[in-house]
């Protein structure tokens, strides 16, 4: 017997379960079903107990290496680093128990288990979603459309053995409870600096490896500039520009191959985390024999509308290929639930997303880079802030990076920002919402910003583009 629904959403991860409480909320008759867990990896194993790790990782770094400037001594300090991976476990733990409770409290029907689209009624236009469960067990569900939102899995190449000890992925890493003396970290994203922050935080000996002429190579040249200046004063060892030609386990570890110019060297070290990225997780769902369109990258093609090619079959988050960040497809999953509701929509630009990166110090970004802008033709003028003049940032003791905003200067229209430093993640809601209401610089800079305050760089900035910076 089974069970019918006006939206059945696959996968609860933060674009799966906004999806299905947006949809609740809208009167629409909802079940999710996910393999694992209620949040998704972003929950449980990604975002949240990642910033727990680096929370504990910041203030183990100012004990270690900052102690003397604000003032505390230690004859003999201790690092637990089970404690704080212990303490990751409990955020994630909270938070997913309020998944739970919301998907009770929005009356949604929870399946776990396997779920695949097994058929398409052509005279009912309802979907089946079979879900099999860790006892085997299969329950149909019907459905009149169907979210697909089962993220993306970590890209290894097939000649990289990952062991979980030697070899690791995020996921192994961000679980295991004991530190590594030393790792290869192998690709400069934000899984590989976020763990390379924590790690030498620690004192453990990290090199970073990547393939691309700098690290993080999507954000602004100067944002990697100015991250490798202070990956560097950490002791972390950076080879931009290297390639990795073989990795593997040893008795003592691993061997990481990597070659530039023509000339191959040999890093050894305790343990290597492959951070070099995502792939959809679009197989074995059942689509291609309902004649949903996917990508060769395995990316499933959507409108604007979150709607595949097939009517009744929305597709939000990594598994699109879009743009993989959580936030990202949480707005995904609000836009496929209020289309499917017949509601008013309005088409998401991915490129004007907010980008968050917790590596020390933090990056953020939105837009498009200053090269980015004069490769399109555009005139540029630039709006610069330094966070060393910032009384906040002095206060605080952490003053490293700036603010850097990239305008039109025909328009005056804002195409995009870099920011490094303190916080900075926390700065991107003003700016964002400032391109998406069609603000200018002089507009932002006539904002009164508190004082002492981070955002006051933002403030400086926006003086800085038209040429009345106060504190510079």
């Amino acid at each position: 017997m089974s069970e019918q629904y006006d939206v059945v959403v696959i996968g609860a991860g933060p674009g799966g379960y906004v999806a299905a409480i947006r949809a609740s909320q809208l009167g629409l008759k909802t079940a999710i079903v996910d393999k694992q867990w209620m949040g998704g990896v972003c929950l449980n194993v990604g975002c949240i107990p990642s910033k727990a790790l680096l929370r504990n990782a910041e203030i183990a770094h100012i004990l270690r290496e900052r102690g003397k400037e604000f003032g505390f001594s230690f004859e003999n300090l201790k690092l637990d680093y089970g404690a704080a991976v212990k303490r990751s476990r409990q955020v994630s733990d909270r938070l997913v128990k309020g998944i739970t409770f919301l998907m009770k409290k929005n009356n949604i029907a929870v399946h776990m288990g396997v779920g695949k689209l097994t058929a398409k009624d052509a005279s009912t236009s309802l979907s089946t979603v079979a879900v099999t469960d860790k006892d085997g067990k299969v329950t149909e569900l019907k459905a009149t459309n169907v979210i697909v939102a089962t993220g993306a899995s970590v890209a290894v190449p097939g000649a990289w053995k990952v062991d979980g000890e030697k070899v690791v992925t995020y996921w192994e890493a961000i679980l295991q409870e004991k530190l590594p003396k030393s790792v290869v970290v192998i690709g400069s994203g934000a899984i590989g600096v976020e763990f390379s922050t924590v790690w030498s935080s620690y004192g453990v000996d990290v090199t970073i490896v990547e393939m691309l002429p700098r690290i993080v190579p999507l954000e602004d040249e100067e944002i990697s500039a100015e991250l490798e200046k202070a990956f560097k004063k950490r002791g972390i060892k950076i080879l931009a520009g290297h390639k990795v030609e073989a990795v593997e386990s040893t008795a003592a570890g691993v061997k990481v191959t990597v070659s530039a110019g023509g000339e191959a060297k040999v890093l050894e070290a305790e343990q290597a985390l492959v951070a070099i990225g995502f792939r959809p997780n679009s197989k074995d769902l059942g689509l291609e024999a309902l004649g949903v369109k996917i990508s060769e990258r395995g990316m499933i093609e959507i409108d604007d509308k979150m709607q595949t090619n097939v009517p009744g079959i929305y597709a939000i988050g990594d598994v699109t290929g879009k743009l993989m960040l959580a936030h990202v497809g949480s707005a995904m999953g609000i836009l496929a639930a209020e289309a499917i509701a017949g509601h008013e929509t309005h088409a998401l630009n991915y490129e004007m997303m907010p980008r968050a990166t917790y590596c020390q110090p933090q990056i953020a970004s939105f837009g498009i880079t200053e090269a980015q802008a004069k490769e399109r033709g555009h005139t540029v003028k630039i709006g610069r802030f330094p966070f060393q003049p910032n009384g906040k940032a002095l206060g605080l003791g952490d003053y490293a990076g700036f603010v850097k905003l990239v305008i039109d200067e025909q328009y005056g229209e804002i195409l995009g920002a870099s920011l490094i430093g303190p916080e900075v993640t926390e700065l991107l809601p003003e700016l964002t919402l400032a391109q998406m209401m069609e603000l200018t610089p002089a507009e932002i800079a006539r904002n009164v910003h508190a004082h002492p305050t981070l955002s006051e760089a933002i403030m400086e900035a926006a003086h800085a583009a038209e040429g009345s910076a106060i504190h510079i």
